[in-house]
């Protein structure tokens, strides 16, 4: 079989971790194509990887090049039109997530996907972590039993990355939709992909922009536009699901706390586990509490997390093997994303169709 050819829309940050997923894979894949607006630095990038071709409009790039797939690593705000040009164009994607700006826009991909016969994955890296295999495997073989309570922080002390992440017209809301996607993302994907049945959420603006040094590292490497800084610096909400699960999940860019916290709690009738980074679980054994470390390190390890991810999308591209984050499951989250920050505007519980 003949390598797949493929491109990537989009050269800020985070197609590094794509590009560099698929230059793993000499065999298997080759990058014929780049697209970026920003003209001079996507030629910059074509360079500094040995691609070929670069494009300033994907349009024009998806014309003129015969590709099998695209990543899709824009802002947000492009995340749907450059999926649905690739798709349109006779590509298989992967889009970085959140899938979309909204649940609208990611119905529209997923319609296209299966007017065009292409896949369409979401990039939840999370699922790809060696902490989300681990702990996956317990929770299939029944050691928790029945998930019935979840907890989920993202929450920076002082980290918003800038650019436009900060700016709602680009990315669609704040660390919700940029951090707590992953942490949402991760707990459905543990607990078999229920459905969310109504959502609370609160949202606050108090903070404004980072607000001193020492803070996030990495920053947004977008120039030339004048963003403002309009999104939430905290988010909050309770998500209830159809198999009678609840998840409560908080975010911040800006939060007054002593450090920054990321970690994942599940309740079972049987046992509970902690991500916090290494995995613990808490139960009971012949009358008496008990605190179980699995030995080795089980904390996420980025070293070739990316890596696994882009493999997972070639694998499905060339040989049909069944994807591990699906455009539905993306559509599902952007519901939730909708849904806590129509709560947050109306004060009230928001009720979804199953």
């Amino acid at each position: 079989m003949r390598k797949i050819k493929v491109g990537i829309i989009g050269t800020g940050n985070i197609s590094g971790c794509h590009i560099e997923g698929y230059k793993a894979l000499p065999d298997l894949c080759e990058v014929s194509a780049v697209c970026d607006i920003d003209e001079d630095k996507v030629k910059a990038y074509a360079a500094r990887h040995g691609v070929a071709r670069y494009y300033t409009d994907y349009n024009e790039m998806m014309a003129k090049e015969q590709l099998d797939a695209v990543s899709v690593c824009t802002w947000n705000a492009a995340h749907k039109g450059a999926a649905i040009a690739a798709l349109r164009g006779g590509a298989n994607v992967i889009c970085e997530k959140p899938m979309a700006m909204n649940e609208s826009e990611s119905l529209e991909m997923l319609k296209t996907a299966e007017e065009t016969g292409k896949l369409l994955m979401v990039g939840f890296v999370r699922r790809f972590g060696n902490d989300a295999d681990i702990l996956k495997n317990f929770i299939d073989s029944g050691t928790l039993g029945d998930i019935y309570y979840a907890k989920a922080t993202y929450l920076r002390r002082n980290g918003c990355p800038g650019g436009w992440f900060g700016d709602k017209e680009y990315a669609g809301g704040g660390p919700l939709i940029d951090l707590g996607v992953h942490v949402i993302d991760l707990v459905r994907y543990l607990a078999g992909g229920p459905k969310p049945v109504s959502v609370y959420g609160v949202t606050y603006s108090n903070l404004g922009d980072s607000r001193a040094v020492g803070g996030q590292s990495w920053v947004s490497s977008t120039k030339g536009f004048d963003f403002k800084y309009t999104v939430e610096d905290f988010a909050s909400a309770m998500i209830r699901f159809d198999n009678g699960m609840t998840l409560a999940v908080e975010a911040s860019f800006n939060l007054n706390l002593k450090k920054d916290m990321g970690n994942i709690e599940l309740f079972g009738t049987k046992a509970g586990a902690k991500i916090d980074p290494q995995i613990e679980f808490f139960s009971d054994m012949n009358g008496m509490l008990v605190d179980i470390k699995p030995h080795g390190d089980t904390s996420l390890s980025f070293n070739g997390l990316f890596n696994r991810e882009i493999a997972h999308f070639v694998d499905c591209v060339r040989n049909g093997t069944k994807c591990k984050s699906p455009a539905e499951d993306g559509v599902v989250l952007m519901r939730i994303l909708d849904a806590v920050y129509k709560s947050a505007n109306l004060g009230s519980e928001v009720k979804l169709d199953v």
